[in-house]
């Protein structure tokens, strides 16, 4: 190996390295602009409460924090969607170079006591429960939906 390729490898490590490092402050940045303390073990709860994948591992979400690494696209844009950043700026600190406009689906339909209650302790199980939870609710809704209703097509 000549000793260009070796300035060349060096400065690619030190790139690959700097670049986590820079993805993990914009992340640190954006928990504390949304309210939440840059806590692995806050990030791990969070994220995991909105991830419909496997739950992230406290040692993954510490090694985000710590810039070892950088999450895939799909919790990318999970973090970003929490967090109410662009993904584009979360993975690569640079503005988007455009946006797209499309606003955000909103439920025209308030919620009851009660059903504010259910949510409260569904959010306070742990992520495996939560799963369990969410599984079971699919389950019935498979079972009982209407042929044209709303919820088939979000089961779908």
């Amino acid at each position: 190996m000549n000793r260009y390729s070796t300035v060349i490898e060096q400065s690619l490590h030190i790139g690959g390295m700097n670049e986590k490092i820079m993805f993990a402050e914009r992340l640190k940045a954006a928990m504390q602009a949304a309210g939440y303390d840059e806590r692995p073990s806050v990030l791990e709860r969070e994220f995991n409460l909105r991830y419909w994948g496997k739950p992230i591992t406290f040692q993954a979400v510490r090694r985000w924090l710590r810039g070892d690494s950088i999450p895939s696209q799909d919790k990318l844009q999970v973090l970003a969607r929490w967090l109410s950043v662009d993904p584009h700026y979360l993975r690569y600190g640079e503005a988007a170079a455009y946006n797209i406009n499309e606003s955000s689906a909103s439920w025209d339909v308030s919620s009851s006591s009660e059903e504010r209650q259910m949510l409260s302790l569904y959010r306070s199980l742990p992520a495996a429960q939560q799963k369990v939870v969410r599984e079971v609710m699919e389950t019935f809704a498979k079972a009982y939906s209407v042929p044209d209703s709303p919820n088939k097509r979000l089961l779908d």
